[in-house]
């Protein structure tokens, strides 16, 4: 066998299967907290603070970039959970991992679901959260998520090189056509990454 072909065949034979450029992804962790009041579960949801540069007044799930310090996706989604919600660490544990997420934004997001302690007490970081409120799980299973689309477009930078492509600047780019996920509960809406997210959480609960 030619020794090239050889060496080839052992570089991909045993290799995991990854995402590509994952490394120059963003990395961020997610949060679902579960918790148990009057023997019904419900989930845990946060406001972000009105002051924020980022998404100020919207509902979210606890979760935040993974740090270089983090070991794993899995201890930054509780550590920015302990963070977020003023609990310590202990009071948490995680159940198992969600789907990963792919945004068009480079951003790779780790959603996990956990429980949290009932005799854990709360102490929100003002700097971050605005408040917390619960959503009894029954709510979900019974109440679909209305959808609207959004629609993504291709804008090519002015220097990009369509003398080099086929059709040059009559070539058709993909659109795409994105679901958008809204719940109702009372006052509050909860919509974009945290009702996808919800949204596949209670898909797999049920399964």
């Amino acid at each position: 066998m030619n020794g090239r072909i050889e060496h080839l065949m052992k570089q991909f034979e045993n290799r995991k299967q990854g995402i590509i450029n994952e490394h120059s992804m963003r990395r961020y962790a997610i949060f679902l907290p579960l918790i148990e009041i009057e023997n019904d579960i419900h989930l845990l949801f946060e406001v972000r603070a009105k002051h924020m540069k980022r998404q100020p007044g919207e509902v979210c799930f606890p979760g935040g970039m993974v740090d270089i310090t983090d070991e794993s996706p899995a201890d930054a989604a509780v550590r920015e959970l302990s963070e977020e919600i003023g609990i310590h660490e202990e009071e948490a544990s995680l159940i198992g991992s969600l789907d990963k997420i792919i945004s068009p934004f480079n951003q790779i997001i780790f959603p996990y679901v956990g429980y949290i302690d009932k005799t854990a007490t709360y102490s929100p970081n003002e700097a971050e959260v605005a408040e917390i409120f619960t959503v009894p799980l029954s709510f979900f299973l019974t109440n679909q998520p209305v959808q609207h689309d959004i629609h993504l477009k291709v804008e090519a930078a002015e220097s990009f090189p369509y003398e080099s492509i086929p059709n040059g600047k009559s070539y058709k780019w993909n659109a795409a056509t994105l679901p958008e996920y809204f719940y109702f509960y009372g006052d509050y809406v909860i919509w974009g990454l945290t009702a996808k997210i919800t949204k596949h959480f209670i898909e797999e609960a049920i399964k």
